[in-house]
C-alpha cells in the first residue's frame, strides 16, 4: 500500500489553473521524482500536498485521510518538506538546529523545567547526542557542528535543509530542488544523502531540475507539464517517451 496518495489535486489562481486533477503516490523506501518546465505546477503540487494553499482533491498519509489536516499537524505526523531555497536559522548553529528540528521528541514542560530543573539538564544532553548522531549520519562532520549555516560550504547548506526536515524522523519527505546550485562531489554527496532516507524506509519525493540526477536514484517519474501529469514511469521509460521528449527534453519535433 502507499505511504503517501494524492488524488484530484487541481490548485487554482484565480481563472489559473496551476495544477489540474493531479494524483500519483509513493510507497515507503521509494524515491519518485516529479518533474517539468518552470511553471508546469511542480512547487505548486507540494504545497497542495501539504494543505499550503486551497485546493481540490484529497491526500491519505498511512492509510489515513488527511486532506483536512493543518500544514503544521502534518508534519507532527511525518509529512514534511524542504523548499528551493535553504531554510534554517542562521544565528544557532548547525547542532542546535537540529535540536530544534528534533524539538517534540526531546523536550520538557515548562512546569518540569521548572520543578525539577536536572531533568531539563538531562533532557538537554540527550537532544544534544541526538542531534550530533542525525547531523554524522548523514554525512555533515563533527567539525562542522559547532559552525552557524553561513560559514559553511553551500553544497553542505544543501544537506542540512534536507537533514533538518528529516529531524527526528519523516514518514514522507518531499523535497524541493535540493541540487539548485551544486554539482561535481556535492550533486554526490546529495545523492547518497536521497538514498540514505529510501533505505530509512522513508517515501521520498523530489522535484528537480537535474536530470542526471533524478534518473539516477529515482525509481519512478512523474513528469508535469502545465498543471497536469504529462507521463509516469520508470526513468528508462520516461526517457524514451516521445510526449516527454517533445514538451520537456527538447527533442525537434
Amino acid at each position: 500500500m502507499a505511504l503517501l496518495r494524492v488524488e484530484g489535486l487541481t490548485v487554482r489562481y484565480g481563472a489559473l489553473a496551476a495544477l489540474n486533477d493531479m494524483s500519483w503516490q509513493v510507497e515507503a523506501g521509494e524515491i519518485l521524482g516529479i518533474i517539468g518546465p518552470n511553471g508546469a505546477g511542480k512547487s505548486s503540487c507540494f504545497a497542495a500536498v501539504t494543505n499550503a494553499v486551497r485546493r481540490q482533491g484529497r491526500v491519505h498519509l498511512a492509510g489515513r485521510d488527511v486532506t483536512g489536516v493543518p500544514t503544521y499537524e502534518l508534519a507532527r505526523l511525518g509529512l514534511r518538506r524542504t523548499f528551493q531555497h535553504n531554510a534554517f536559522f542562521g544565528e544557532l548553529t548547525l547542532l542546535e538546529n537540529a535540536m530544534a528540528a528534533m524539538l517534540l521528541q526531546h523536550s520538557t514542560s515548562l512546569g518540569r523545567s521548572i520543578a525539577m530543573p536536572w531533568q531539563e539538564a538531562a533532557t538537554r544532553r540527550r537532544a544534544e547526542r541526538a542531534a550530533a548522531e542525525l547531523l554524522t549520519s548523514f554525512g555533515i562532520a563533527p567539525s562542522d557542528h559547532a559552525k552557524r549555516p553561513g560559514d559553511i560550504a553551500y553544497g553542505t547548506q544543501r544537506l542540512l535543509s534536507v537533514v533538518l526536515a528529516y529531524g527526528a524522523g519523516a514518514q514522507a519527505l518531499l523535497i524541493d530542488e535540493p541540487a539548485a546550485g551544486t554539482g561535481g562531489p556535492d550533486m554526490k554527496r546529495l545523492a547518497d544523502l536521497l538514498v540514505d532516507l529510501r533505505r530509512r524506509g522513508v517515501a521520498v519525493v523530489v522535484i528537480e531540475h537535474h536530470m542526471d540526477l533524478i534518473m539516477t536514484i529515482a525509481d519512478r517519474i512523474v513528469v508535469i507539464d502545465q498543471g497536469r501529469k504529462l507521463a509516469e514511469g520508470p526513468p528508462a521509460e520516461i526517457q524514451r517517451n516521445d510526449a516527454v521528449l517533445e514538451a520537456y527534453l527538447g527533442r525537434a519535433a
